[in-house]
């Protein structure tokens, strides 16, 4: 189903109202309401929120930050094509929630290409982006856009910053 709307993303700031999101994943919602600003002050993440243009409630979020990913955890395929570097610079999407109401909609694939073209744009080297999927569902999903496991954790998934990229100029 195609968005028939305008969206805006906008980096979490202390007077924005997030008391109406709501996602079916409790820990996520909670995350947004009662920790997120203290990830935010602390820069421990970054958390990037979407709205419909010219509305204040948030109908999705994802959070950014730096991460290291061990070469051991990729595949043999990937560690061929890198430094022999114990550490891959990476950056995480920690957290990816689309509110209850707008699910169904292809948001959450906004909020993915929005957060890879966030991880393209750096000014520091970035090999990969790192998601932990938090269910089986959640794996599939990121699957869809080339994410691939990795060895250590079932749940950690891996995307070269170069497939999306080259993925994004055949388009």
């Amino acid at each position: 189903m195609a968005v028939e709307y305008s969206l805006e993303f906008s980096i979490l700031e202390a007077g924005d109202d997030l008391s109406g999101f709501s996602c079916r994943n409790a820990v996520f919602t909670r995350y947004l309401t009662e920790r997120a600003g203290q990830d935010l002050r602390r820069r421990a993440a970054s958390v990037v929120l979407m709205r419909r243009s010219g509305e204040a409630a948030v109908i999705g979020y994802y959070t950014i930050s730096a991460f290291g990913i061990a070469l051991a955890d990729l595949n043999p395929t990937m560690q061929k094509r890198l430094p022999r570097y114990p550490v891959v610079p990476s950056v995480l999407i920690g957290r990816l929630a689309v509110d209850e109401r707008y699910e169904g909609k292809g948001l959450g694939r906004i909020l993915l290409v929005d957060a890879l073209e966030r991880a393209a744009r750096l000014d520091v080297a970035v090999w990969g982006v790192v998601v932990d999927a938090i269910d089986e569902a959640a794996a599939r999903f990121y699957q869809k856009f080339g994410f691939i496991g990795v060895a250590s954790d079932p749940n950690r998934l891996v995307l070269p910053l170069q497939t999306y990229l080259k993925a994004r100029e055949s388009r």
